[in-house]
């Protein structure tokens, strides 16, 4: 059996606090000159594209920009623009693509039809000269470094990091503006997390729900991808309201349910939620900051609502790397699957 901390998976999401850190000094400049231009012309709307565990820091993105910001933040359908040729009506849009390797031909597309239609590009990148960056009118790199595992985990972590750090500096939030600096520290004791007990449940799982609800949804989302391409793990996310319109049906005694719980208003929801299902006798895990009890997975204190789905992923990578080696799985090389997916 491979050693869970040997793989690449492993030591790629353990760099994500440096990563960060070193991200947040580059792009400072980048930021400031990105939020002067916004303020000075600001966009009616915000429109997000990306595909895969970049959509759900679009997803994050959206909750955040809506929350934080109060603009209105939907998500481009790739397909609309790349199959189906038609130009959608962004003039005075800020258009925010999501990448890791900035190289999938509808993305690249769609970028050029936003540009072209008047909306603000704006490209979040980990390669920095990628065909989307050269689109865009603002890059703003990850700086997350090579990342060599089929599975992203920096790289996704660090796209939340940007989103982070965008609105921080374009809010002027003194709170989140504050948590920006210690979220590296805080994601650097994420990873040191013991989540063994949810590995142990999972190890000869079938099927599994992981619900999280506003800031915490994309981080379930993100969970999800990751069981089914490590792990050979069907697992669905649900927002934790969405769930009781009709999944809910099938969850009971055999059915495991993994609950991001937030530290904000929707935080007491998702808690009790999975609650219910703990009652109806289904193997239940929650993590959520403070919480204590039966089946609570550990996670630092989070310096703001909005940085807890950042160290409740960073704490899960690990648990997620260490169940794919015990379902024996590689995790750094999934089957049927690239590091870079192209589609049209």
């Amino acid at each position: 059996m491979i050693d869970p901390t040997s793989t690449k998976m492993h030591a790629e999401a353990r760099e994500t606090g440096d990563a960060v850190a070193r991200q947040y000094a580059a792009n400072a400049d980048v930021i400031d000159a990105l939020v002067a231009r916004l303020k000075q012309q600001p966009p009616r709307f915000i429109v997000t594209c990306a595909r895969g565990s970049s959509d759900h820091a679009a997803t994050y993105g959206k909750y955040l920009f809506e929350t934080t910001l109060g603009l209105v933040t939907a998500s481009a359908s790739p397909s609309v623009g790349s199959v189906y040729a038609v130009q959608p009506k962004l003039d005075g849009a800020l258009f925010v693509a999501i990448s890791q390797s900035g190289k999938s031909p509808d993305l690249v597309r769609n970028a050029e039809i936003a540009k072209a239609a008047g909306a603000l590009v704006v490209a979040m990148v980990n390669v920095a000269d990628s065909p989307l960056a050269q689109i865009a009118d603002t890059v703003i790199p990850l700086h997350a470094g090579p990342e060599k595992s089929v599975a992203a985990t920096k790289s996704y972590l660090c796209s939340l990091a940007a989103l982070l750090q965008l609105t921080a500096r374009w809010s002027g939030d003194a709170a989140l503006l504050s948590a920006t600096q210690t979220l590296p520290d805080a994601l650097r004791e994420a990873a040191q997390q013991d989540w063994s007990a949810l590995v142990d449940g999972l190890k000869n799982a079938h099927n599994l729900f992981v619900i999280g609800r506003g800031l915490g949804l994309g981080a379930a989302q993100e969970a999800a991808l990751k069981f089914k391409e490590t792990c050979g793990l069907h697992a669905e996310a649900f927002s934790s309201a969405e769930v009781k319109h009709g999944p809910m049906a099938i969850v009971g005694p055999g059915f495991p349910v993994l609950a991001f719980a937030q530290d904000d208003d929707t935080g007491a929801g998702t808690a009790a939620v999975a609650e219910e299902f703990h009652k109806r006798g289904a193997p239940v895990w929650l993590a959520r900051p403070g919480a204590t009890g039966e089946g609570v997975l550990p996670l630092p204190a989070s310096p703001h609502p909005a940085c807890t789905p950042l160290l409740t992923v960073q704490a899960f990578y690990g648990a997620v790397n260490a169940l794919a080696v015990a379902r024996g799985h590689n995790p750094d090389v999934p089957p049927h699957l690239n590091k870079v997916t192209e589609t049209v």
